[in-house]
């Protein structure tokens, strides 16, 4: 059996009235989004996102087919959130859109045993941690990053580019873009941190590295990642999940508590 560890934190930050972000941790699902769109619809849709993945926590999924069963459930966020949407403007508010970032982790089964399986959609951040060094597993779906890519800015650069929060890819646009995948032993990353950009654009991986590889408990790490966004100017909705692997057994099957939570829709009235 694999035994996780975690805790996650988030706030509204300094500056915006409505947090966005949504986060979802319970073994074996973990995930961050972050919303966006304005008049609270950015907030819709993180919650839709977060909402299909805590339905995998709740009623287990194959943990053999996790990259399909990931697949699968970003699609049908993508199906939700733009419902949502065409429901609003078919109401007369021409101008409504919403979108979210994705970064998860889950759990995932192959003939060696288990694993981590991660995914990500925008510039929401997947980290590793593994004998004390920090890497960014994620690739940021971003204007900036794809300058970086191309060699036409630095890193520097890219710091303060004044379209660093433009994204390239998100779910609840009108193409479905599919999101990265990367598996890794879980030996070889015993703390996963998941944020969202209100974290990594407001302290850097150095800050980042500092407070994760210090703080033991992955509750008081996520509150202190959180709490140093907020610390250094707070521009954005800041959001941490932060997962640890603190047993393994020979055997990883994944508890499956079966639920039929009622959707985000029904609570607000917005669909039948």
């Amino acid at each position: 059996m694999v035994h996780l560890h975690c805790g996650a934190a988030s706030d509204v930050g300094r500056v915006r009235e409505i947090n966005e972000d949504s986060h979802f941790a319970s073994s074996p699902v973990f995930v961050v989004a972050d919303g966006m769109g304005g008049h609270q619809s950015g907030e819709i849709a993180s919650a839709i996102a977060v909402e299909e993945f805590a339905r995998l926590a709740h009623d287990g999924y194959d943990s053999t087919k996790a990259t399909e069963v990931v697949s699968a459930t970003l699609m049908e966020c993508q199906r939700r959130i733009q419902a949502y949407g065409e429901q609003h403007r078919s109401e007369g508010d021409g101008e409504w859109y919403a979108g979210t970032t994705v970064a998860a982790a889950l759990l995932c089964e192959d003939e060696e045993g288990a694993k981590w399986l991660l995914a990500n959609l925008g510039d929401s951040r997947i980290y590793k941690l593994h004998n004390d060094r920090l890497d960014q597993v994620s690739v940021d779906h971003s204007l900036v990053q794809e300058l970086l890519d191309a060699g036409e800015i630095n890193a520097a650069e890219a710091a303060v580019h004044p379209e660093r929060h433009v994204i390239t890819r998100a779910l609840g646009g009108p193409v479905f873009r599919a999101p990265d995948f990367f598996v890794l032993p879980l030996t070889s990353a015993e703390r996963v941190v998941l944020c969202s950009d209100g974290v990594s654009g407001m302290i850097d991986d150095t800050e980042i590295h500092r407070i994760v590889s210090t703080t033991d408990d992955p509750r008081d790490a996520a509150q202190a990642l959180v709490a140093a966004a907020v610390a250094a100017g707070g521009e954005d909705n800041a959001t941490a999940v932060v997962v640890d692997v603190v047993g393994l057994t020979e055997s990883a099957m994944l508890d499956a508590s079966r639920t039929e939570p009622v959707s985000l829709e029904e609570k607000l009235g917005a669909l039948p």
